[in-house]
């Protein structure tokens, strides 16, 4: 069972969340907070597996919520929403230490599958934001090797010729069900590279291994998909 503390500062939005949780077997939603200092506080006190997290919210918002509960160290984990239209909020967020991203818009089955994800200790971040996120920010990403110099890192040269192109498609945004069809890969067979994919890359979440292809140059922005 994940327990989800769901933190939104309209009241419909929140019942809305609350009603799909509820209904759902693998979650239990164990409280609520309106805005980012009620989750900070609530996060501490009830330490739920997901914190459902909304940016724009009076007082503190969701990118200083999620900057508070990452550096307590705790277990929770936050899972941001967001819109298309604040890619720039999302961007702070990840900084922040969030462990995903959705749009507000997502079905209720993906918000699901991104719940389960971040509880996991995996993250998720909506293809389309992937992409947009990076392009309007890879002039903030340091300096990116190129040729001879990228396929000296270690963590690179210790991949399969495989192994390199599920890193290239996870730092274009795609999904696994993406990376399967357009490699001609049972979705099974592609979760396993992605496992062994960060394990040899040495990063925590899809989030690092994004940044990490981006900072080897094997994604770049406008890359076409």
């Amino acid at each position: 069972m994940t327990t989800v503390l769901i933190v939104d500062d309209q009241p419909l939005q929140r019942l809305g969340f609350r009603m799909l949780l509820e209904n759902n077997p693998e979650t239990e939603v164990i409280g609520e907070a309106a805005h980012g200092a009620e989750a900070v506080r609530k996060t501490a006190e009830l330490r739920p597996d997901v914190v459902l997290m909304d940016v724009r919210m009076p007082g503190m918002d969701g990118i200083e919520a999620t900057r508070h509960i990452v550096a307590a160290g705790g277990r929770s984990r936050v899972l941001v929403l967001t819109t298309f239209d604040l890619d720039e909020y999302a961007h702070a967020a990840l900084r922040a230490g969030a462990s995903g991203f959705l749009l507000k818009d997502a079905l209720p089955e993906e918000l699901l599958a991104g719940i389960r994800a971040v509880a996991s200790g995996d993250a998720v971040i909506a293809p389309g934001l992937t992409r947009r996120l990076l392009d309007a920010y890879a002039h903030q990403l340091p300096g990116i090797p190129h040729g001879r110099e990228a396929d000296q890192d270690p963590r690179l040269r210790s991949l399969t010729e495989r192994e390199r192109e599920i890193l290239v498609a996870i730092g274009r945004g795609w999904t696994n069900s993406e990376i399967a069809d357009r490699l001609v890969l049972s979705q099974s067979t592609v979760k396993t590279h992605v496992g062994r994919v960060l394990a040899k890359i040495g990063a925590r979440d899809r989030i690092q291994a994004v940044i990490f292809a981006y900072d080897l140059g094997l994604a770049r922005p406008n890359t076409p998909t």
